[in-house]
């Protein structure tokens, strides 16, 4: 057999080549959702995947079958998608059944429910370590002196945090067209804030690099 007519026979037909670059896909996203979002689970990830292939909504038996998943299970996971903002429940007029489709671009529709997602958890935290403060209250001694300066640097870096965000990313209701508000923003702005993270990160490995030192230093006395 001529080495040309071999790799003829092995190399994959079409359709292998479809499905292998289709369970990429859904394997990296599952992976990828179920890593960022508590209570959602890698089928969850799954379908977010199935539908954005989809050319249109789908139903859960639709999903079941694509996926090669139970109906239980696929349900489980289109709830925690709803709850997310990722995914929108649909009933056409007539139908006797739900369909499922995503409430806007892949993988922007993704971004934004993580951007919110982590905007709630920076207002919770920030709520948290105020609340602390006032219940610590004004205790006195040096333990209390200790847990009140730390509790006031997070309240702080929250505060921050929190500032930030609303500056960067002002809260919209709905998904959001990530590239086009990407492609909006002046290459100017852009690049300013690309100095200002790198200067920042910069100062923190500095700072980083001298306490590691300093530590060393105290240890060899």
């Amino acid at each position: 057999m001529s080495l040309r007519k071999q790799r003829t026979e092995e190399a994959p037909s079409d359709e292998e080549r479809v499905s292998a670059a289709r369970h990429a896909l859904l394997e990296g996203v599952g992976a990828e959702v179920a890593a960022s979002f508590p209570g959602i689970t890698r089928l969850g990830g799954q379908i977010i995947a199935a539908l954005y292939l989809a050319d249109h909504p789908r139903s859960m038996e639709q999903l079941s079958v694509d996926l090669g998943r139970s109906k239980s299970n696929v349900f489980a996971n289109l709830r925690g998608l709803e709850a997310a903002g990722i995914i929108e429940r649909r009933r056409e007029h007539g139908a006797r059944h739900d369909t499922f489709g995503l409430r806007g671009k892949y993988p922007d529709v993704i971004i934004g429910a993580y951007v919110g997602r982590l905007r709630r958890v920076v207002q919770d935290k920030r709520a948290l370590s105020r609340r602390a403060l006032g219940l610590l209250g004004e205790a006195r001694g040096s333990e209390a002196d200790s847990l009140r300066m730390r509790l006031a640097d997070l309240t702080r870096k929250y505060d921050l945090f929190a500032e930030l965000m609303e500056r960067l990313l002002p809260e919209m209701d709905g998904p959001v067209d990530l590239e086009a508000l990407l492609t909006a923003v002046p290459a100017p702005v852009l690049e300013a804030f690309s100095t200002a993270a790198n200067s920042a990160r910069a100062a923190g490995e500095a700072v980083a690099v001298a306490a590691r030192l300093g530590k060393r230093a105290t240890q060899e006395r």
